[in-house]
């Protein structure tokens, strides 16, 4: 996979604004990336988040490495500004509030282990972000999710309930547990 330069995550944060603020203002244009860098072509899967002075807005991202990273950048602001079930579309009154967060993934993999206590020993608190899947549910935490649960028995569970599962499922030998790494980065970082 190829590094993403400081100015590749610059453009993506000015490509996830201009995003959202095309479908909120007349005659705003979405602003994509001029120089097209290897790391904005490459199919990753990645999540827009929205924090509104300090809480969550909205979330939204793609896992699976299905389109380019501008595509899916692009993609997931929408997603996240109009689309995530647990808020009301953002209105644009709210902009000048919001801070965008990118976090890009790396290609999730499945994690090999024989018990409960293998499972916690091999996750990595603050790298690994987790998805756990039984049947045709399933969830994800971010690697940024760790701050807010840094205890592995805490994450899980509260996984788990994310996915609509008891809160124990992360211990059933037939809840599939993949892991990924994410390089992720705000306008905070950048835009000051």
């Amino acid at each position: 996979m190829s590094e993403l330069t400081d100015h590749d995550r610059r453009a993506l944060l000015v490509l996830a604004r201009s995003t959202i603020e095309s479908n909120l203002i007349k005659d705003r244009r979405v602003i994509r990336p001029a120089n097209m860098t290897p790391a904005l072509t490459e199919k990753r899967g990645c999540f827009v988040t929205l924090h509104k002075r300090g809480n969550l807005r909205g979330c939204i991202g793609t896992i699976e490495p299905k389109t380019s990273l501008v595509a899916s950048v692009e993609e997931n602001a929408v997603n996240a500004a109009f689309s995530d079930p647990r808020f009301p579309p953002l209105a644009e009154d709210e902009l000048p509030d919001i801070e965008i967060e990118i976090s890009v993934l790396t290609v999730p993999k499945t994690l090999e282990y024989s018990s409960p206590e293998e499972l916690k020993q091999k996750l990595k608190p603050h790298i690994h972000g987790v998805i756990l899947s039984r049947g045709w549910q399933r969830s994800t935490f971010l690697p940024q999710v760790w701050k807010q649960l840094p205890e592995t028995e805490d994450f899980l569970k509260n996984l788990c309930q994310k996915a609509g599962m008891e809160r124990n499922c992360w211990k059933d030998k037939n809840t599939m547990v993949k892991v990924y790494e994410a390089e992720y980065f705000s306008e905070g970082d950048y835009l000051q």
